[in-house]
């Protein structure tokens, strides 16, 4: 009498999938808000509070004035959205609008105009030369300098006799009404700042690894093609959050215009100025409109930047990428060939001579 053996049972997915490892608990959730919590106190002190006393103090106003009976009345009365309301009409809209366009302006013109000079002073100091630390620290002392020191430095330069109108053989008034003081104020800050964006962009350019530059020289790669598919790719986090850096710093402009040319001028006139000005007569409670509207213009163009540059400010999208990475390849369960080619350095990559 033949037996036969026990059919070993095949395993079901249900019985091979393991328990997933959670390297979160109770204690670690605890600790991670015991530490977190003094910075968060602190951001709560200077930044939430100023900002929802701001949204208060927007929707009084204080001071002297007169009422529908001709009395003086002292002290803060709510009127509501009437602060905002009275910015966009007559010549309070008028001027509103103009300071509007000029925060604009500055911060297009002035941003491209960084960008493109920092990046080339970074590719500058990222060669390898004799005396390249004496280059850097010189790039980097325009930056180093206050805004306001930088403005009187400016402001002399920029005088009727100053050094300006002397190289150029004019009398230019900068300081007055028009395009030279605006272009005054473009080039100021622009010899300020432009050494910022050059030093992050020189921090991305030292991660990028020589054997990708020498591979893509082995494939015949010019110049211009290595710059526009090596360069500019591997460098673009670190680029773009420092534009987006320097897109909300120049979006709240005070310091430079109102130190170099001055209060009150029309061409140069900022939102920031606007603020100043209004808190500077005692009406707090218009001051505090221009303020919060600035602050939700900045808001909203930064979540813009971030959403259609995709600059990547808190490094999430690094994560995410190397979470999706890795699961992909435990759900595969395929490796590269280590000596499969780098993907858009071979010759069929695009990188090839033009």
């Amino acid at each position: 009498m033949s037996t036969s053996a026990p059919v070993a049972q095949r395993p079901t997915p249900e019985t091979t999938k393991k328990p997933k490892r959670s390297s979160f608990n109770e204690g670690t959730g605890r600790l991670a808000a015991l530490l977190l919590s003094p910075t968060m106190i602190v951001l709560i002190l200077v930044v939430g509070l100023p900002i929802l006393a701001a949204l208060r103090e927007s929707l009084y106003q204080s001071g002297q004035r007169i009422d529908e009976s001709g009395f003086v009345v002292q002290g803060s009365e709510f009127v509501g959205l009437e602060n905002y309301t009275a910015i966009f009409s007559g010549e309070t809209g008028e001027r509103f609008w103009n300071a509007f366009y000029n925060t604009t302006f500055f911060t297009v013109t002035c941003v491209l105009l960084e960008t493109t000079l920092g990046v080339a002073m970074a590719l500058v100091m990222h060669k390898a030369f004799k005396g390249r630390g004496i280059v850097r620290a010189s790039i980097l002392v325009p930056w180093a300098i206050p805004t306001v020191v930088s403005a009187l430095l400016w402001k002399w330069i920029f005088q009727a006799d100053g050094i300006a109108n002397s190289m150029l053989g004019t009398q230019i008034l900068w300081s007055t009404e028009g395009w030279q003081s605006v272009l005054s104020v473009i080039i100021a800050d622009t010899w300020k700042t432009a050494p910022f964006i050059g030093l992050l962009v020189l921090a991305g350019l030292q991660t990028i690894p020589d054997e990708v530059y020498e591979a893509a020289k082995v494939d015949g790669a010019k110049v211009w093609s290595t710059f526009i598919h090596i360069t500019m790719p591997l460098v673009k986090p670190a680029l773009l959050v420092a534009v987006l850096f320097r897109i909300l710093d120049t979006l709240r402009i005070f310091d430079l215009p109102f130190v170099l040319v001055g209060p009150n001028k029309e061409s140069v006139e900022t939102l920031s100025i606007l603020a100043y000005l209004e808190a500077n007569q005692t009406r707090y409670g218009p001051a505090a409109a221009y303020a919060t509207l600035l602050f939700i213009y900045v808001a909203v163009v930064a979540y813009v930047f971030v959403k259609l540059l995709g600059a990547d400010v808190f490094g999430d999208a690094i994560q995410r990428k190397a979470k999706k990475k890795g699961s992909n390849g435990r759900g595969r369960g395929k490796q590269q060939d280590p000596g499969a080619p780098v993907a858009g350095l071979t010759a069929g990559g695009g990188l090839g001579g033009e």
